[in-house]
């Protein structure tokens, strides 16, 4: 029997049409080892799983659709997207439900990003939804954030899409935790919690009746820290609004909220100028900013490291009515 010592001293010979058989003497060890330029690293794996859940929905769904808004989650998803269907263009349209209470920073990097990966972009105007009576008019600077659920369902419904793939997370809000990667939607659009279907080994059952979809989450199990080093990694273009700036800004609410045609100051508000940026980007009747001197992905890193609140938690107020606003919005077929 030939012992370890022996084996290591017996020469390698190249592979080749003459070479015998893997675990023979004179076969490669190629035929066994594959080379690697460099180990997996965490972000490597959760890359390749978000492909699998686009391609896998995609695959057996009719009409796909992506949801974008603009922010730092659904630019990793129109990355990821584009990344799975590589050499090809990204397969399905790219839906953006605008409520018309938008950083104009965010619609100018819609526009671009769209374009520059030669994506079909249909905008969903909640103002459109107004002006049909679909939705009550709250007012030209009350917030709009609770409509978009209407806009959004009718948009479904007018394109007959069947599966929506969205840029949420599990740590952003504990309704969310609780979401599976693939949430079934009825005919009205609605989730119930309670009527998920098992997730085992990664294997995802996506087939929907008639009138019914399913939302997709890809980035399920990123965390904002993971999104912020996917987004280094990859060089990931986003609106500058996520890096500290100069803005005019006043304190309601507990949140810090950006001046503009729809937030002037009422009773004692104060306007000051101060340097801010955006952790998370919505309806700016309803998203903080925070104060920051991150100015750079690095520099933000670092700040996400050190927090112990998540982005939601900490600039949106839509998430503030109530200990389960974000379920009870989910529940009437919010994102």
């Amino acid at each position: 029997m030939d012992t370890a010592a022996t084996l290591a001293s017996r020469p390698v010979v190249p592979a080749g049409p003459s070479s015998g058989r893997a675990g023979q003497p004179n076969a490669s060890v190629t035929a066994l080892v594959r080379p690697f330029g460099r180990p997996l690293g965490h972000l490597d794996l959760l890359e390749s799983l978000a492909i699998f859940i686009i391609r896998e929905v995609a695959a057996e769904s009719e009409r796909p659709v992506l949801l974008f808004s603009g922010g730092k989650d659904s630019a990793v998803l129109l990355h990821l997207a584009a990344k799975a269907f590589k050499p090809g263009k990204i397969p399905f349209p790219v839906l953006h439900v605008d409520t018309g209470h938008n950083f104009p920073e965010v619609l100018d990097y819609r526009d671009a990003q769209v374009e520059a990966l030669g994506a079909r972009l249909i905008v969903a105007k909640v103002q459109d939804s107004i002006d049909q009576g679909r939705v009550a008019d709250p007012g030209p600077v009350a917030s709009r954030n609770r409509l978009q659920t209407t806009t959004l369902l009718d948009a479904i419904n007018q394109h007959r899409f069947d599966a929506a793939f969205g840029g949420a997370r599990r740590d952003e809000d504990k309704a969310r935790a609780k979401e599976r990667v693939l949430s079934f939607r009825d005919s009205f659009g609605q989730w119930d919690p309670k009527r998920q279907r098992p997730e085992l080994w990664q294997l995802y059952q996506g087939s929907v009746r008639p009138g019914e979809h399913l939302r997709a989450f890809p980035l399920s199990d990123f965390t904002e820290l993971d999104v912020w080093q996917y987004i280094r990694r990859e060089q990931i273009a986003l609106p500058s609004i996520y890096f500290a700036h100069e803005r005019a800004v006043l304190a309601r609410d507990g949140l810090l909220l950006a001046v503009s045609e729809w937030v002037s100051p009422a009773g004692n508000e104060v306007v000051e100028n101060a340097t801010v940026r955006y952790r998370t980007v919505g309806d700016a009747t309803l998203t903080g900013a925070v104060r920051s001197e991150a100015a750079t992905i690095d520099d933000i890193i670092h700040e996400v490291s050190a927090s112990r609140i998540s982005e939601r938690g900490a600039t949106r107020g839509d998430d503030r009515f109530s200990e389960t606003a974000m379920e009870d919005r989910k529940r009437e077929g919010y994102f």
